[in-house]
């Protein structure tokens, strides 16, 4: 929320409590006042676009309006009595709810942030999603880069599809997100690749299921700007909305079968499709034709994958079937399919939402544990007090801090969006130091800089938590 739509709000909320306790009408400073509110609301048009969560603002500003120079009659008196405070709390709850523009946090890095969007078509692969058989897989990756410091240029877009949204994007009204093509990504569009290094570490990275890549934006520029080579992955028809090669705007197709009430076999499935989708992403990355400014600069034997929920899961699954990946990271993902009972022999990292606030499944416990028991090399597990699962992805930034605060009470997260994605990233890229650049990781201190994470290293059976 800017300056001026926070004074607009606040100013008209403030206007319309007094309304309430005012005796008798003072029309000159009354009109006064609105006027200001009025230029404001032209000033806020004119300057950022029209904004529809700003609705009841305007309305209560001309009903004010209409009052004063009506000079407060006993019939407008009646009506702002019943009118103020109910439109105080709609102009709060419309306005300060859903925030017209998104503001995200600054990546914390040293370099600048660049950003280029591939997206390509797999002729080998159909798309399992359609009914035609001549679709093809298509494969949507956004890179996410270390750039100059002091590189400039235009950002990116936040969410692919803006304009040509679907009703509902992850269960969001869509018309919440018509301004989003406002939000700052931190990422400069087709900027120069950092040149401090030959060659860049890459990091792969799969979103939840059903999330587009673009809710990751924090995490994955934040990541960036610490020294890696960031690819996300849009899975198509089931992430949440994805424009394709040919412009064509997908989204989900779920097909749940009867017998599979608890949709096991559905998800099994669906991770078989992620991780081929990964897998192809691998194998582009030796065809320099294809990555522009990062054509030759990433390092091919030190790559990563990491994850989300379900991409959590399928990066584990992608490290347990390719030997190119060399470490993987799970953030709060629940484990399907035969996955539990892999044997990984490359460093593997757990972070965790707080368990007492997320509520973590039986089957997130049990698999999470088993594969743990099962590593043949070094692994760690941290989980992060008052971060739920939501917390790792920019949803909670969507929502003003009144609203998050009140969700916070009612759902968790109170650590708040920032510190989650700031201890998760000094967790990640310290645990990535090791496998990706060659230099020692000292996870133990990352975790240290902040209260209430409990984790350590784990080997076998090992699932004890170090309490801070």
């Amino acid at each position: 929320m800017s300056v001026i739509d926070f004074l607009l709000v606040g100013g008209t909320v403030l206007f319309s409590l007094a309304s309430l306790v005012s005796r008798r009408s003072r029309a000159p400073r009354a009109i006064g006042m609105l006027s200001l509110l009025a230029a404001g609301c032209l000033l806020q048009v004119l300057l950022e676009g029209w904004y529809w969560q700003f609705t009841p603002v305007y309305l209560l500003i001309l009903l004010g309006l209409l009052r004063a120079v009506l000079q407060d009659g006993p019939r407008w008196r009646m009506v702002a009595a019943r009118t103020g405070q109910a439109g105080a709390v709609c102009a709060l709850g419309m306005s300060w709810v859903f925030l017209p523009v998104p503001d995200l946090p600054a990546p914390s890095g040293p370099y600048a942030v660049g950003t280029e969007v591939f997206r390509w078509v797999d002729a080998t692969r159909p798309e399992p999603a359609t009914d035609a058989p001549q679709d093809r897989r298509n494969i949507i990756v956004q890179a996410w880069y270390p750039a100059p410091r002091g590189a400039v240029g235009e950002h990116a877009v936040y969410l692919d599809g803006l304009g040509h949204l679907p009703r509902f994007v992850s269960g969001v009204p869509s018309m919440v997100m018509t301004r989003y093509d406002r939000i700052n990504t931190h990422g400069l569009l087709a900027a120069p690749l950092s040149d401090d290094r030959a060659k860049w570490p890459v990091v792969l990275f799969s979103p939840g299921y059903g999330a587009s890549r673009s809710f990751y934006t924090s995490l994955l520029s934040d990541l960036a700007s610490r020294g890696f080579v960031v690819l996300a992955i849009d899975h198509p028809f089931e992430a949440a909305v994805t424009t394709l090669a040919d412009g064509y705007i997908a989204t989900p197709v779920e097909r749940f079968a009867a017998n599979d009430p608890y949709r096991l076999a559905y998800m099994s499935e669906h991770l078989d499709i992620r991780t081929a989708d990964m897998d192809a992403v691998l194998d582009q990355l030796a065809r320099k034709e294809r990555w522009g400014a990062l054509s030759g600069r990433m390092d091919l034997d030190r790559i990563a994958a990491i994850g989300h929920s379900f991409g959590g899961a399928t990066a584990v699954a992608v490290m347990a079937r390719d030997s190119r990946v060399k470490a993987a990271a799970n953030i709060d993902g629940t484990l399907y399919g035969t996955l539990a009972e892999r044997h990984l022999g490359r460093p593997f990292l757990l972070v965790e939402s707080d368990h007492g606030e997320t509520g973590h499944s039986e089957m997130y416990q049990r698999g999470n544990q088993r594969l743990i028991a099962n590593l043949r090399d070094q692994g760690f597990r941290y989980q992060i007090a008052r971060a739920n699962h939501y917390s790792f992805t920019d949803a909670p930034l969507m929502f003003s801090p009144p609203a998050r605060w009140l969700l916070a009470q009612l759902v968790g997260g109170s650590r708040g969006p920032t510190e989650t994605l700031h201890a998760t990233n000094d967790i990640v890229a310290a645990f990535l130091q090791g496998p990706l650049t060659g230099r020692p990781a000292d996870i133990e201190r990352a975790a240290r800089r902040y209260q209430n994470i409990q984790g350590g290293p784990v080997q076998g059976n090992a699932m004890t938590l170090t309490r801070r």
